[in-house]
């Protein structure tokens, strides 16, 4: 055990490393929601080398499975929040911390892999994955377009040990177009229609590029290969975007270019709900944002999300409220499902949008998001109702191990709970 780990321990805290040995974990007597089917009341979940093993009502536990006892609790899947810096942003006022963007916000940063600064050690993974979020997804920022993402599983580890799926995703943004790099809305569709275009243009005629025998692109090599995927269909193109008229030009632009978009923020998505779920694009969303934050979204309503989901429209929940959602309060994407929860969304609903639904967008349905037999172990006992503001996550487990590890409140609550000997309650 290294000194960091020997002084975790002494706080009372277990890390547990990445690499660590497989266990063999009976997790009994819990309201186990699989989100793939019904609650299971007095239920277990087996778990054995990394993966789920069992479900259900009645399981053999194995004589040497360490057991925990989720008599009175309920127990989830991890939590999935694709709508985050983590990693990437430690103090957004010291330049030396910020890994989230290309020089300058650069227009056009295709190429820009933001899991190539992830930092492993960042104080901000473990409120996060202490308050039952297993999984997030690395975005970078600024410019038209961004660049790629990465999904992290929070162990503790490398950042190779972390990342679980590198690229997960392509982002780009249509609402802030001077933020892009232009001075309207439709200079920002023109440029992104243009790189498509180019990308397309490239790919056939690479060789006559290398020999200069082409035009000049709106983008470097890199940038224009990093799209290739995007073109393919088979990397989702993430477009931020609130305004309902900036949503029906991402639909039409995906239906020119045959790309599988997806949307993010859509604070007006509820007012184009049936194209969105006739075109099958997924939107990013939160529940409590209820009032407009900004000319973009002047009809923002809490209960938004709740409609996209009745019309058959994919929603997973990421934050979109007050406060740092994306990096200090990820653990606070619960709040929007509880929020959408209390403005219409049911329940169910609501624990798929940050399980099983991110998973599903994001191209790992098959191996997280559900408490089904073969998935990866990353499963969470709460104390009640995840989303219930008082309810905290007693055990989180990720690829199969235990792992608890002190965030900046525990060091200091524990700091503190020993008092001088002097002191005297007032």
């Amino acid at each position: 055990m290294n000194a960091k780990c020997r002084s975790l321990a002494a706080l009372g805290m277990t890390v547990i490393s990445a690499t660590a040995g497989a266990q063999t974990i009976a997790i009994t007597g819990g309201r186990v929601y699989p989100v793939s089917g019904p609650v299971i009341e007095n239920g277990t979940v087996l778990i054995r080398d990394g993966r789920i093993a069992a479900v259900g009502a009645a399981v053999d536990i194995p004589a040497n499975a360490q057991r925990i006892d989720a008599t009175g609790k309920w127990v989830t899947p991890g939590l999935i929040n694709v709508g985050t810096t983590l990693g990437l942003i430690e103090i957004s006022g010291v330049p030396d911390t910020r890994d989230a963007n290309a020089q300058g916000e650069k227009a056009i940063a295709a190429s820009f892999r933001s899991w190539d600064g992830l930092n492993p050690n960042t104080a901000l993974f473990p409120p996060a994955r202490n308050e039952g979020i297993t999984t997030v997804l690395v975005s970078p920022g600024g410019g038209l377009v961004s660049g790629q993402a990465a999904l992290v599983d929070l162990v503790v580890g490398s950042a190779t040990d972390m990342i679980r799926r590198a690229p997960a995703a392509m982002f780009a943004q249509m609402s802030d177009a001077r933020g892009a790099g232009t001075n309207a809305r439709a200079e920002a569709m023109a440029k992104l229609r243009e790189l498509l275009r180019d990308a397309q243009e490239y790919r056939r005629r690479r060789a006559d590029f290398e020999s200069n025998r082409t035009r000049s692109f709106a983008a470097s090599r890199l940038d224009l290969e990093a799209m290739f995927p995007v073109l393919d269909g088979t990397l989702p193109f993430v477009l931020a975007a609130d305004r309902s008229s900036d949503i029906e030009s991402a639909i039409a632009l995906a239906r020119e270019f045959n790309l599988r978009i997806v949307i993010a923020g859509g604070a007006e998505a509820w007012l184009v709900k049936d194209k969105l779920a006739a075109a099958r694009v997924p939107v990013l969303t939160g529940g409590i944002q209820s009032i407009p934050f900004s000319f973009n979204a002047l009809n923002v309503k809490a209960e938004g999300a709740g409609e996209l989901r009745r019309a058959g429209v994919s929603v997973a929940m990421i934050g979109t409220s007050y406060g740092d959602e994306a990096g200090f309060n990820v653990r606070n994407v619960k709040y929007e499902a509880g929020n959408a929860v209390a403005s219409g969304m049911t329940w169910d609903d609501a624990l798929r949008a940050v399980t099983l639904t991110p998973a599903e967008i994001f191209g790992v349905g098959d191996r997280l998001g559900s408490l089904t037999a073969g998935k990866d172990a990353n499963v969470v006992v709460w104390s009640g109702d995840p989303f219930e503001f008082a309810t905290h996550a007693d055990h989180v487990i990720i690829r199969g191990r235990e792992i608890r590890s002190p965030s900046r409140q525990d060091l200091l609550m524990q700091r503190y709970r020993t008092l001088p000997p002097s002191y005297q309650k007032p």
